[in-house]
């Protein structure tokens, strides 16, 4: 039992680490997509305000300066839409992957706010393993391709009126 519990330990500390490092690159990732937006943001700007003093110069007659500028506005302006869709990527993918890890702690019991545990304590259901949620999010992703290729339930499945996947030891003492 002791060794049990070294173990757990020593791959915590090693979680612990891979997490913090995890988080170091999305923080370096994050300063990096921030940059880029703000320097596609101030070319935009810089752009806006060349369209608006050739236009002046020209003396409000078309000119191929005006023209000029406006091509190289329109250039900056889809850069920074680029810039921005970039952000929204990194933002939604940290989201999910908040909302994983979350759902992945809930489920294993490791969640620390007194709000959360009480909440789990409420609904009576029993922790489950990590290595247990992750064979049943395999079995779902598995399950929705098959779904997605249209076949429908997938040879050698059975059906799911049994209520359990025999795949899972767990699942066949239910």
């Amino acid at each position: 039992i002791k060794r049990k519990e070294e173990e757990e330990e020593e791959n915590s500390g090693t979680s612990r680490l891979s997490v913090h490092l995890r988080f170091l690159k999305e923080e370096d990732q994050m300063d990096n997509i921030v940059d880029s937006l703000n320097k596609a943001y101030e070319k935009f700007v810089l752009a806006s305000a060349s369209v608006l003093e050739s236009k002046e110069s020209a003396g409000g007659q078309k000119a191929s300066l005006t023209d000029a500028a406006l091509e190289n506005f329109k250039e900056k302006w889809e850069l920074f839409r680029v810039a921005c869709d970039q952000a929204e990527e990194f933002v939604e993918s940290v989201k999910q992957r908040i909302g994983s890890e979350c759902l992945v702690d809930e489920a294993t019991g490791l969640t620390t706010a007194t709000g959360q545990a009480a909440v789990g304590a409420a609904t009576s259901l029993p922790p489950i393993s990590a290595v247990r949620l992750e064979q049943m999010s395999r079995a779902v992703r598995w399950l929705v391709l098959e779904l997605q290729r249209g076949s429908g339930v997938a040879a050698g499945s059975h059906s799911s009126s049994t209520g359990f996947d025999a795949r899972f030891a767990e699942d066949s003492t239910q």
